[in-house]
């Protein structure tokens, strides 16, 4: 190899897997704020969800 492509895989290959540990730590924090607001919505929603249900069993 010359020595112009030995630096170039030198500098640019620990970069692509830093990249790719930061993208897993991105996917993981989307992933839990998505959790995270998913059950403060049913903890706000979860009454009223119940308390339909309850209405078509009490109809039924």
């Amino acid at each position: 190899m010359t020595w112009l492509m030995e630096l170039y895989l030198r500098m640019f290959s620990p970069r692509e897997e830093e990249d790719k540990g930061a993208a897993m730590v991105e996917y993981g924090l989307l992933i839990s704020f998505i959790a995270v607001a998913v059950i403060a919505v049913l903890i706000v929603l979860g009454p009223a969800i119940a308390d339909l249900f309850q209405q078509v069993v009490d109809a039924i």
